[in-house]
């Protein structure tokens, strides 16, 4: 345990009767940004810690996950200040294109107007203007969460500095021959009319239908299956698989397409699987991605049939649909021709739709702009590997790799108008020139420039090096990259995480962008289902800070993150965090009252009781325990092993066990009061990171000094008493044991009974006055008669419990429980004493069974041990 060096005045023991978190949470924290805790100098000597928020989008609020993220790394940071690291939490957020258009095109709607009304430029004004009207909101709420980033530093992805940041890595990149432009399928929204990413569709089980359909006539026949028959339209070919014997005849030939007149060939591809449909496959290069790598292996033509908005573009009667109208039209004509061989419906499989509009996804050839990906995973796999960088848990390595190792080149050209526009202009002669920040883009007749936006993961891939002033060698790039650890759900390892390992890697030089990624799992209902506003399951965290307070909901948070793992939160877990702070001020408030202090030097050892000693033992093993989770990001078992020592250890126990010794005055007295401070301040400043609020009232009003948030963080002393351990465990079980028998004798907590205590040959006589009070063991008297006597921990408590129960009626209750556990064992025995039974049982049946009987045995011993401790009637 260290001691704080800050200027120590006399404490003021003075607390309100009740921890109201809404008059202080508030407060608390504008003073903590007003003193400039949470900033970052570049400057400094301490070495660094840094860590960047995972930048929420602009358009959204602070959700449970949000909350969730942001507790674990506040808690981190909190402690590695406290530690003396300069400490940099970077915050910021994302411009997220494709949702923060969708949002202002919303509103435009309402005024009847779209974008295209007002033009690009004024369009984009218009998105800034939203920007700074609404875009703030999640500010406001990180700060109710006590997020401790700083604030000065707060950046944005559209900003000037990080936009140069885009501009420099894409020329970079596209002199590298690491960025090309070329004709590909994509995935395409006909509603946001862009192509999004793969992380931004999101997959759903629909109901759609599977229809046959006999492509020619005859012996010169296949059958193919499709959900998607308005697609047949741009056939170009059937593919079969090479050895299938049954279509060998065809390979090489040409079959009509229903519908349109034309032939078109029957192709050999090993692609295609012979076992499952008929074994042949309609193959439609313009709008499906399998299709699309047959058509380039067999030289196919590329035939769209569909316009940006999905409407059928092909010749014939069904140009002018809409894709699903086309689709029932066509299967009619086909059906009507006497084509449809077999119809489904429904026919249950997965779909893919955008996660901003729900609109389902069209593949579609489109001329986009790609990444080659192929070494800069290569890289980011090798980063892994080579253990630059360590994936926690270490079992989410394998998912990392079967990602990073089979990367497609990314598209990053998206149809939009808010973004960062692709720095490519095209000349009247068919030039193209990429433009970096620092050059001047052509001019002259005929010269434009790229009308798309890029992707927003390409801007956020850059985040942990673009806000610290990269491509410029600043000071905060020097001091701040790489970063120590990235903390963030595991559903964008594939995401964000590769995209910044990649442009880390290819930027820095070969230096990763953080030493550590820490991943944990998705915050879930307390039934574990997955939350959302559909499922009417979804909480608003602001919602629980207002009821319960910001630490209750940091709490919850906490005590459920085991790494990697989805969290499974509800509101009766918030109220009991809620009920350990009270319990934390209302002990400390106790203790404030009753001689706890934190002034002059702990005493020796040799003045201490046991108890003393046994706590000052438990606080020091208990700050290992805590470090050795922070530093393997355990935060489930550090949070419940401060939740134990605090409300078990230290309220439970100490506080109770020292009462008669506070009470009775003296230096005995004081020596606890400065054990009690001492155990109070380090476990405050434990408790600190993970509830900030209640812990900085408690700390300064205790200590008197400045703030818990820049106070040292406790280290292990060494000092261990295992005789003073094996002592108050004695104390333990003896409380333990003659509470359990009083709760079994139906007696009240507060009632008090008689008792006599044979403590000798024991460590326990310096504590009878302590497991007196604690059991509400009154002295024996003159007329005691001991009707119950509990030998345990080698000593003997006897009991008179005459006039305080009613023996006869107690005995007839207990002789009923006695009944139905002995029925219970017989049933048991009777079950698995059968050989026809055990033959047809299912394992876990009898496992079942099993346990019923072992519970019987417990019961039955038991109730016949509280039979013969009660007195004879």
């Amino acid at each position: 345990m260290t001691e704080n060096t800050q200027q120590q005045p006399a404490a003021n023991p003075e607390l309100p009767t009740q921890y109201a978190p809404a008059e202080v949470e508030g407060k608390l924290y504008e003073r903590w940004v007003e003193r400039g805790y949470f900033e970052a100098d570049a400057n400094s000597e301490k070495p660094p810690y840094t860590i960047v928020i995972p930048p929420p989008n602009v358009t959204g609020s602070l959700h449970l996950g949000h909350a969730f993220e942001h507790t674990l790394i506040d808690a981190l940071t909190r402690r590695k200040r406290m530690q003396g690291y300069e400490t940099l939490w970077q915050p910021g957020m994302d411009h997220a294109g494709i949702a923060t258009q969708n949002v202002v095109e919303r509103e435009l709607a309402k005024e009847g107007k779209s974008r295209h009304d007002l033009g690009r430029e004024a369009f984009v004004e218009r998105v800034w203007q939203w920007k700074a009207e609404s875009g703030g909101q999640i500010s406001g709420q990180m700060k109710r969460l006590g997020d401790g980033v700083a604030w000065s530093r707060e950046r944005f992805t559209m900003d000037e500095g990080l936009s140069q940041s885009v501009q420099t890595i894409f020329k970079k990149l596209y002199d590298d021959e690491l960025i090309y432009r070329a004709e590909r399928i994509i995935n395409w929204c006909p509603r946001c009319l862009t192509a999004i990413s793969d992380i931004e569709v999101e997959y759903q089980d629909d109901d759609g239908e599977l229809v046959s359909i006999r492509y020619g006539d005859g012996d010169a026949s296949i059958v193919v299956a499709t959900t998607r028959a308005e697609t047949m339209l741009g056939d170009t070919a059937v593919a079969v698989h090479p050895e299938d014997e049954r279509y060998k005849h065809l390979v090489g030939t040409e079959i009509e397409l229903p519908l349109t007149g034309r032939r078109i060939p029957v192709v050999a591809d090993e692609h295609v699987d012979p076992e499952f449909g008929t074994g042949a496959v309609k193959v439609t290069p313009a709008h499906d991605p399998n299709d699309f790598e047959i058509g380039q292996r067999h030289g196919l033509p590329n035939l769209a049939v569909m316009d940006e908005r999905a409407v059928i573009t092909a010749h014939g009667p069904f140009q002018g649909l809409d894709r699903l109208e086309a689709r029932s039209a066509i299967v009619a004509a086909l059906r009507a021709e006497g084509r449809i061989v077999a119809e489904k419906r429904p026919y249950v499989h997965s779909v893919g739709h955008c996660s901003r509009c729900k609109t389902t996804i069209e593949p579609r050839l489109s001329m986009q702009w790609w990444v080659k990906v192929g070494p800069l995973a290569q890289a980011a796999g090798d980063a892994v590997r080579d253990g630059k960088v360590k994936i926690h848990p270490q079992e989410m390595e394998k998912r990392y790799f079967d990602w990073v190792d089979n990367l497609h080149d990314w598209c990053i050209s998206r149809q939009l108008w808010w973004g960062h526009r692709i720095p490519v202009w095209y000349g009247p002669n068919g030039e193209i020139v990429c433009v970096g920040p620092d050059e001047q883009p052509p001019t002259g007749e005929g010269w434009h420039q790229d009308t798309d936006v890029l992707d927003t993961w390409f801007s956020s891939g850059l985040w942990p090096f673009s806000t610290l002033g990269w491509p410029e060698r600043t000071d905060d790039l020097a001091k701040f990259y790489p970063n120590s650890v990235l903390v963030t759900g595991y559903d964008i390892l594939f995401f964000w995480v590769a995209r910044m390992m990649m442009f880390g890697l290819y930027a820095m030089d070969g230096t990763p962008p953080f030493h550590t990624i820490a991943l944990h799992g998705m915050v879930r209902d307390q039934f574990g289902k997955k939350m959302s506003k559909s499922f009417g399951n979804a909480v608003n965290p602001l919602d629980w800070m207002d009821e319960y307070g910001s630490d209750a909901v940091r709490f919850t948070l906490a005590n459920g993150a085991n790494p990697g793992v989805d969290v499974p939160i509800g509101e009766d877990w918030v109220k009991a965090s809620r009920n350990f702070a009270n319990k934390i001020w209302n002990a400390t408030r106790f203790a404030l009252m009753n001689g706890a202090t934190v002034e002059g030097s702990l005493p020796d050892p040799s003045e201490m009781s046991a108890t003393d000693r046994w706590i000052l033992s438990r606080l020091n093993k208990t700050v290992a325990e805590v470090d050795a989770f922070y530093d393997d990001y355990q935060f489930a078992k550090l949070a419940d092993a401060l939740y134990h020592f605090a409300w078990d250890e230290v309220f439970d126990w100490y506080v109770e066990l020292s009462k008669t010794t506070f009470f009775a005055g003296g230096e005995g007295a004081k020596v606890s009061g400065r054990v009690l401070g001492e155990v109070l301040d380090v476990m405050l400043r434990l408790l600190h990171p993970i509830v900030p609020f209640v812990t900085e009232t408690l700390w300064t009003t205790l200590t008197g000094k400045e703030s818990v948030v820049i106070a040292d963080w406790p280290t292990d002393s060494g000092f261990r008493d295992d005789a003073a351990e094996k002592e108050i465990e004695l104390v333990q079980q003896v409380v333990t044991e003659v509470r359990r028998f009083r709760s079994d004798q139906g007696l009240q907590p507060g009632q008090k009974v008689p008792a006599r205590l044979d403590l000798t040959g024991t460590a326990l006589a310096p504590h009878e006055a302590a497991i007196r009070q604690l059991l509400r063991l009154q002295p024996e008297g003159e007329e005691f008669a001991a009707t119950a006597s509990l030998p345990v921990a080698g000593a003997t408590v006897a009991l008179d419990l005459s006039g305080t129960i009613d023996v006869a009626a107690e005995r007839k209750r207990l002789a009923k429980d006695l009944a139905a556990a002995e029925k219970e064992k017989a049933q048991a025995n009777g079950k698995l004493g059968n050989e026809a039974f055990l033959a047809k049982a299912p394992d876990n049946v009898v496992d079942k069974i099993r346990t019923r009987l072992a519970k019987a045995d417990e019961d039955i011993a038991r109730i016949q041990a509280q039979l013969e401790r009660l007195p004879q009637a």
